[in-house]
């Protein structure tokens, strides 16, 4: 698959994603949360934090769990797990 194939992918699944109504399990929505982030951002630095309240804290931790991911890497994950809640 092309980059550019990727990126279009990427794009529908955050529309999918965008669209959806139902409420996900908390792990699942930081899941997503993180490959997203690590895929348009790249790995999670100290000075990206923010606010240190809780919730922010756990999104934080997601992401940094998985910043060993290339970007490339998390933008397929991210296609995949979208896809697999939209079937």
């Amino acid at each position: 698959m092309s980059d550019k194939d990727l990126d279009i992918e990427f794009e529908e699944a955050y529309e999918k994603a965008s669209n959806m109504t139902e409420a996900l399990p908390q792990d699942v929505m930081l899941r997503i949360y993180a490959y997203y982030k690590q895929a348009t951002q790249g790995t999670v630095h100290a000075d990206r934090m923010g606010s240190v309240d809780l919730r922010n804290a756990f999104k934080t931790n997601a992401w940094m769990q998985i910043s060993h991911l290339s970007s490339d890497e998390a933008k397929r994950l991210y296609i995949e797990t979208i896809n697999s809640l939209t079937k």
